[in-house]
């Protein structure tokens, strides 16, 4: 925990819809994403590598994200991943799905703008 936020254990599925979208930046490598995904939710949500390089490796058999081996800013040898054309098309499906359960979570949570339950 950072900053006095309470870190969020990531729903099944939602890990590789955020690496979908952090790819549509370009090309990254795994710390990359891990650290961008961490910065844009204002660090609270954290990716291990214990899950990330495992969902990397998933997304990469579905034909999802593609990689390749290249030379990172610090000089180092590292695997760079990139979003496919499928990949694109199953973010736009993952983000829909997404935005319908955010909607519906916040129908049950606060039923017609009623707070404080």
């Amino acid at each position: 925990m950072s900053k006095g936020k309470a870190r969020i254990d990531l729903l099944q599925g939602t890990l590789d819809l955020l690496i979908l979208r952090t790819l549509v930046f370009g090309p990254s490598h795994g710390h990359d994403v891990a650290k961008q995904i961490r910065r844009v939710s204002e660090d609270v949500l954290h990716v291990e590598t214990g899950s990330l390089y495992p969902a990397l490796h998933r997304l990469e058999s579905q034909g999802w994200i593609s990689s390749k081996w290249d030379i990172s800013d610090k000089g180092k040898r590292a695997k760079y991943y990139q979003l496919t054309r499928s990949g694109r098309k199953q973010l736009f499906a993952e983000r829909s799905k997404w935005k319908a359960f955010a909607r519906a979570m916040g129908l049950i949570l606060d039923p017609a703008g009623q707070e404080g339950s």
